[in-house]
């Protein structure tokens, strides 16, 4: 009987101990490779702000404006406009975007840096508004002003096919990082600011505010987005 009982601490203690080296092995490599995973998030926001931006600027210290980080830019000492990183909620989770705006605050270009959008429907944010053969589509060139919405919404911005929540939350993070853009430039050299819309959303032809009914919007959304794919689907298998 006490061989036993031995036999069995050791097993427990066995137990332990793996669990402990194990534990201890999974944190080694957890702070062996954060510091490459954070190299490698700051170069791609680098070179996100690059890409939005117009080249030859010098792109001052980051500030944060409205709770979003704003990088104004300068060319031969004149101001050239800002890259700003803003996000919204999107279908799978958060959308991280940084857009680049011009002096006029005229939309440069933008980049996708995080999304959870569903593979080959959400993910489209991608470059789904910045398709100059689609002007319905092109928010390149364009000034925000806080009110690009999709056609659903009463704007004139065509949403990605099966895909409005995403859309919705693509075009919201615009708003804000105009907003914020609005707000920085005011604060510099004292502007009056730009009044900005309420966003709404329209529920079977209702137009109701953001936070009167979200639940019930976000449940027509994925009910239209539901259907608008089954044709999709339906319109394939016909052409097969």
């Amino acid at each position: 009987m006490e061989k036993l009982q031995s036999s069995f601490k050791n097993m427990v203690l066995s137990l332990v101990l793996i669990c402990v080296v194990a534990a201890g092995a999974l944190a080694g490599i957890y702070i062996l490779t954060l510091e490459t995973i954070n190299a490698q998030k700051t170069a791609k926001q680098k070179a996100a702000i690059l890409s939005v931006l117009p080249e030859g600027v010098t792109i001052a210290e980051p500030e944060i404006i409205d709770g979003l980080t704003v990088y104004n830019a300068t060319l031969n000492g004149e101001y050239a406009g800002a890259a700003v990183e803003t996000q919204a909620d999107g279908f799978g989770g958060p959308q991280k975007i940084m857009v680049g705006f011009d002096a006029e605050g005229r939309v440069i270009n933008y980049e996708v840096l995080e999304h959870q959008e569903t593979p080959g429907l959400g993910d489209h944010i991608v470059d789904w508004f910045k398709n100059a053969g689609k002007p319905s589509q092109n928010i390149l060139g364009r000034k925000a002003d806080g009110q690009f919405r999709v056609t659903k919404d009463g704007g004139d911005i065509d949403a990605i096919t099966a895909a409005t929540i995403s859309s919705r939350a693509f075009l919201k993070a615009i708003n804000l990082a105009s907003a914020a853009l609005h707000d920085d430039v005011e604060a510099h050299t004292g502007a009056s600011q730009i009044h900005h819309e309420p966003e709404v959303v329209h529920i079977q032809g209702e137009r109701v505010e953001d936070n009167e009914n979200p639940e019930a919007a976000l449940e027509a959304e994925q009910l239209q987005d539901a259907e608008e794919l089954e044709q999709i689907m339906e319109t394939e298998v016909k052409h097969e």
